[in-house]
């Protein structure tokens, strides 16, 4: 059995969404005016930011009906403006309604091919789709963009993608290229360990390893897995013993738990 295929497979991608609601200060409530003879009316650029600011409150609380009726507002005072599209197309892909989501991730980036949080965001809805290479292609316009600041997960995700299609040596890469500014990245630390002890570099998977354990406060059943073959390797009888039993504690119907059992069973 292939086991990093089917470590692989399990591998949680929340990290493809990372920056959905990041770059814009929520307001706190609703939209309140005072009109008189010494107050002005809000400009209607001001109105517009206002209104998106309170459409992506509400995506982030998940009320999808008044993120709808704060972005339609704000669509009738610009229908161009990228950040309503951007807002829409996340409204969409959350309630399952893939094809208006794709229009408005498509809408909000030819109006703006420089805003990366919108491409990356239209990357993790490919990626959703199983449609990796078009994942790539934005993913790898989004990592161009030096300015970003999401630009250290942007490289996590395209390492993501070129693993699904089988470009270890492009994913490790972009791993590398994330962990260079983001040196306690704990996706990319795993997945580059995962990628040297596949090939076979076992030091250097270790040193990967030793440092992904540093830094989260409880490992994943994939990095448990790894940690068993790397110490099974090493004959490090005690390690592998205590990472056996916290894969068969916390993640007793894993993959990898399986994977371990059937090898274990085989013996």
């Amino acid at each position: 059995m292939n086991v990093s295929s089917v470590s692989r497979n399990k591998l949680n991608r929340v990290v493809l969404l990372v920056c959905a609601l990041g770059g814009l200060a929520l307001a706190g409530g609703c939209i309140t005016t005072t009109e008189g003879v010494f107050t002005d009316k809000p400009s209607p650029a001001k109105a517009l930011e206002r209104r998106v600011e309170l459409a992506r409150k509400y995506i982030g609380e998940g009320n999808w009906d008044d993120a709808k009726r704060n972005l339609k507002l704000a669509y009738d005072i610009d229908p161009k403006n990228a950040e309503v599209h951007e807002a829409f197309a996340l409204v969409y892909q959350s309630t399952g309604e893939d094809e208006p989501a794709e229009e408005h991730f498509q809408r909000a980036i030819a109006l703006d091919g420089g805003f990366s949080r919108a491409r990356n965001n239209y990357a993790a809805f490919l990626y959703s789709q199983q449609r990796f290479a078009e994942a790539e292609k934005q993913l790898e316009r989004v990592v161009r963009d030096t300015l970003y600041e999401g630009r250290p997960m942007a490289f996590v995700n395209l390492g993501l993608c070129r693993q699904q299609l089988f470009d270890a040596s492009g994913a490790e890469q972009a791993f590398v290229r994330a962990l260079s500014m983001d040196r306690t990245n704990r996706i990319a630390l795993l997945e580059v360990a995962s990628l040297r002890y596949d090939a076979g570099d076992y030091d250097n998977a270790q040193r990967y390893y030793d440092t992904y354990r540093s830094v989260v406060r409880q490992q994943s059943a994939r990095g448990l897995w790894l940690g068993i073959r790397l110490a099974r390797h090493s004959g490090n009888r005690d390690a592998e013993g205590s990472y056996a039993l916290a894969l068969s504690n916390l993640y007793p119907q894993s993959v990898e738990y399986q994977t371990y059992r059937g090898e274990r069973d085989g013996d």
